[in-house]
């Protein structure tokens, strides 16, 4: 399975267990059963982040770190930082 399938897959069933929660939350679930459910979404789309983030690297970057433009080479570096400084901003 290419990546983008591997996170297309991913992103899919986050969406399954978002609509678990939605639904949960509409028959008044039990509160710790609903936030079993919204972990597991966000475990999905955690791995589901890491996946195209592992192919992004392994495309996008490693080619504009071999290109010729440095301008370029800090572009693709800095949206890794930035990517990262928003993922921890609380």
């Amino acid at each position: 399975m290419n990546p983008s399938e591997d996170a297309l897959k991913r992103l899919k069933i986050a969406d399954g267990h978002l609509r678990g929660v939605i639904r949960m939350m509409e028959e008044d679930a039990y509160c710790i059963d609903v936030i079993r459910q919204i972990q597991a979404v966000q475990a999905a789309l955690n791995k589901a982040s890491t996946v195209i983030l592992e192919n992004h690297l392994n495309s996008c970057v490693i080619t504009a770190i071999r290109g010729e433009d440095p301008a370029e080479r800090e572009r693709v570096l800095r949206e890794i930082t930035d990517v990262f400084d928003t993922a921890t901003k609380t």
